[in-house]
């Protein structure tokens, strides 16, 4: 029987930066190939060679479209890769949204003598080109030892879990799975007779507020804010993050939990990813699917005001307060909400409300810690404006789901990896899975092999 092994080239030691290889003595599978993100050094790193070679890789699944588990796959396409890329159809549209977005970064950061870029748009073109799609719980052969089947993550539109079988072994990368129930999509697929597990551990060490504390305080925010006659600035990941925001708030200003104030989407990037929303609404759950049925646009509500141009954005601040600013991005790491940030963190009539999570290092893990003052874009400011967190509307599993996910299929599992968490978020799921579950749970070395 042939060897089978697991090398863990990214997402240990930090959230960001899926990497995985999956390999026998014949083929070479990757699973995801994504940015470093939000860490010291995190531009070098990524700009560095990849630890293999990527001619001889032979197949590239990718778990979703988040940037730190696709951001490097046009630089892999460009070192050599010439192998297929999988993923869900959402997932493939979403991709290349981010990639065109990414290169208009990249190339204004290089204008700037910020970095190098990582690839071009010819680069991305060529990803796309090698890419297909599967869908969700088909099996699909892919060599005489390999096949593969994907399972419903519910952690935003087109994320997968991939399950390998080989030989007889069953091995399941769950990328990042889905904090469910989820507001739009459908709950996080069970896993079942998994031999072995490579597990999320964003929220390994700590749980979300229940469903019904969370909307009721966002609400509550909300409504302090307006009353105060300030702004409430949210900083917002394009995907998932903002559609969730949006379908929430058409609720509110609908049964009246809020009042109808001027609220501003600026984010180019989560426009574009709206619209894909919309046309993929099969993937919502039942509920979402009957209210649109019904007739509801779950995406627009009265005063919901589109921001498309820098310009526009610039203008917002003069707009008169109570408002609601939605801005990229989700961590304050660039994108239209700085500016948004820097005009009103002074105002202590204004909140800005964190509902995410916020990598160590970037500018939003700065301001959750709540400083007497902060420094932005070379200034410093004093810090007035009221700072909340809501974690509840994270797209990540916490910590207790996690373990029941692991439960599902304790039965059977020999090895539980646990991956993609801070060190310190990791290494307590492992001790919780070990402990509760009594399950062969570990924390694995980047660049070590894993015979499996």
């Amino acid at each position: 029987m042939s060897t089978l092994k697991l090398t863990f080239w990214g997402g240990v030691g930090s959230v960001t930066g899926a990497n995985f290889l999956l390999q026998d003595e014949k083929t070479n599978i990757l699973v995801d190939c994504g940015l470093l993100q939000g860490v010291a050094g995190s531009a070098e790193e990524n700009a560095k060679p990849f630890p293999y070679n990527p001619a001889e890789m032979d197949f590239l699944f990718i778990t979703h479209a988040h940037m730190d588990h696709i951001g490097r796959v046009p630089k892999l396409v460009r070192d050599g890769f010439a192998g297929t890329i999988y993923s869900t159809p959402e997932t493939r549209e979403l991709a290349e949204i981010m990639f065109a977005d990414a290169v208009k970064v990249m190339d204004m950061n290089e204008r700037e003598g910020k970095g190098k870029s990582l690839y071009t748009t010819d680069d991305a073109n060529k990803a796309m080109s090698l890419w297909k799609s599967f869908v969700y719980d088909t099996d699909n052969t892919l060599t005489s030892t390999f096949s593969v089947r994907l399972l419903d993550a519910g952690h935003i539109l087109g994320s997968s879990m991939y399950q390998f079988s080989h030989n007889g072994k069953t091995i399941v990368f769950t990328g990042d799975s889905g904090n469910s129930p989820s507001p739009l999509l459908r709950d996080t697929e069970k896993i079942t007779g998994a031999d072995y597990l490579i597990i999320d551990s964003v929220y390994g060490d700590r749980n979300h507020e229940p469903k019904a504390e969370r909307d009721a305080r966002f609400a509550e925010i909300i409504q302090e804010t307006i009353t105060a006659g300030g702004a409430l600035v949210m900083p917002m990941f394009s995907i998932e993050r903002t559609q969730v925001v949006l379908y929430e708030l058409n609720n509110m200003v609908e049964d009246g939990k809020i009042p109808a104030v001027p609220v501003f989407l600026d984010s180019p990037l989560a426009l574009k990813v709206t619209e894909v929303y919309k046309h993929s609404t099969d993937l919502f759950n039942d509920a979402v699917q009957q209210e649109i049925k019904g007739g509801d646009d779950i995406f627009s509500f009265p005063k919901l005001k589109i921001v498309h141009s820098g310009y526009e954005s610039q203008k917002v601040e003069d707009i008169p307060n109570p408002k609601i600013i939605m801005a990229g991005s989700g961590m304050s790491e660039g994108g239209r909400v700085v500016h948004h940030e820097m005009n009103f963190i002074t105002d202590p009539k204004s909140t800005i409300l964190l509902m995410g999570y916020q990598a160590v290092g970037t500018l939003g893990s700065r301001i959750q810690a709540k400083p007497n003052s902060i420094d932005i874009d070379g200034q410093t400011l004093p810090v007035r404006a009221r700072i909340e967190m809501i974690s509840g509307y994270s797209s990540h599993k916490d910590s207790e789901h996690l373990v029941e996910m692991v439960s599902d299929t304790a039965y059977s599992v020999k090895k539980v990896f646990v991956v993609m968490g801070e060190p310190k978020s990791s290494m307590f799921l492992v001790q919780r899975l070990r402990d509760y579950l009594d399950v062969d749970a570990l924390y694995p070395e980047r660049g070590k092999v894993y015979s499996i």
